[in-house]
């Protein structure tokens, strides 16, 4: 952790929408003139695509179904330790872009699904944002969750994290029901070993629970809307947090635990903002004297 270059983390599985947890912080930082140096976990994938589904081949033709992108074998761990322990001590790192479709792909002339070359995040930036799979992994190689000053966990219930992957991969990706059924069964011993454990190091977990019934995620035709769901928040530190505010400001919120509060799920993008805004004023206080020490 670090007050002169802090980093936030935003951690998740494929389809738990930490996407629009990004564009919420996205808006915070424009408001508040924070400068942030913006890091996709997809980033750190070791292989692209192409070498993705050559090795996912020969895997299964070695008896392995279970080779995803969510294990330590396919992803750089210690180059995202690297980053993150770089940035907190001077500010600097090396990072590159993953390019998903041919509108990314366009301004770099590469194909998707390839990776852009190495380079230095931007200089004099106030602080590192990480969205991704893999914020606060910690394996006996790497212990990725030690480095973020905050760690927020994004994390539906399993059938809308499905439901939400079934829809994006099948309306934006071209995949298959079958293709994407194939891959969530794949992926499931490494979001066991390496997903779930995350969210026991997360400072913030938001969890979106429908109240419409999502009981087979595999027929449904459509994603639970914000309104047909509710947002379980829980702080890992309750210590001030001011949940009377929260209370006031989020109408039809309750508290569930002493360190819990349940919200409409229309109200998830303002409560970040009543949660998270103070958080950066702060961090962005103890960065300026810690600066200012120097």
């Amino acid at each position: 952790m670090s007050e002169r270059h802090p980093i936030i983390a935003i951690t998740g599985s494929s389809g738990a929408g930490t996407t629009s947890v990004t564009r919420t912080f996205e808006n915070i930082f424009r408001r508040e003139n924070v400068t942030a140096a913006i890091i996709e976990g997809d980033s750190f994938h070791r292989y692209d695509r192409k070498e993705m589904k050559r090795r996912q081949a020969e895997a299964e033709k070695d008896g392995n179904r279970n080779f995803s992108h969510f294990g330590p074998e396919n992803n750089l761990f210690a180059e995202l330790e690297q980053l993150f322990h770089s940035y907190g001590e001077s500010g600097t790192g090396r990072t590159r872009k993953y390019l998903h479709n041919a509108e990314e792909a366009a301004p770099y002339k590469q194909e998707p699904g390839t990776f852009t070359p190495w380079e230095d995040v931007p200089a004099n930036t106030d602080l590192l944002f990480y969205e991704g799979l893999h914020g606060a992994v910690s394996t006996p190689e790497a212990n990725i969750a030690r480095h973020p000053d905050l760690l927020i966990g994004v994390v539906p219930v399993i059938n809308l994290e499905w439901i939400q992957k079934l829809w994006r991969d099948k309306k934006q990706r071209g995949y298959s029901t079958e293709a994407v059924t194939d891959t969530i069964l794949r992926r499931m011993p490494d979001y066991v070993n390496y997903i779930c454990p995350q969210f026991t190091h997360t400072h913030v977990n938001f969890q979106r629970v429908p109240i419409v019934d999502t009981s087979n995620p595999f027929v449904a035709r459509d994603i639970p809307s914000p309104d047909e769901s509710m947002v379980v928040i829980r702080f890992a530190n309750p210590k001030g947090i001011d949940f009377q505010y929260l209370l006031t400001m989020l109408h039809d919120s309750y508290m569930s635990r002493a360190n819990t509060i349940v919200v409409p799920g229309g109200k998830m993008e303002l409560a970040m903002q009543l949660i998270f805004t103070p958080f950066i004023w702060r961090m962005m206080e103890r960065r300026q004297r810690a600066l200012g020490a120097l």
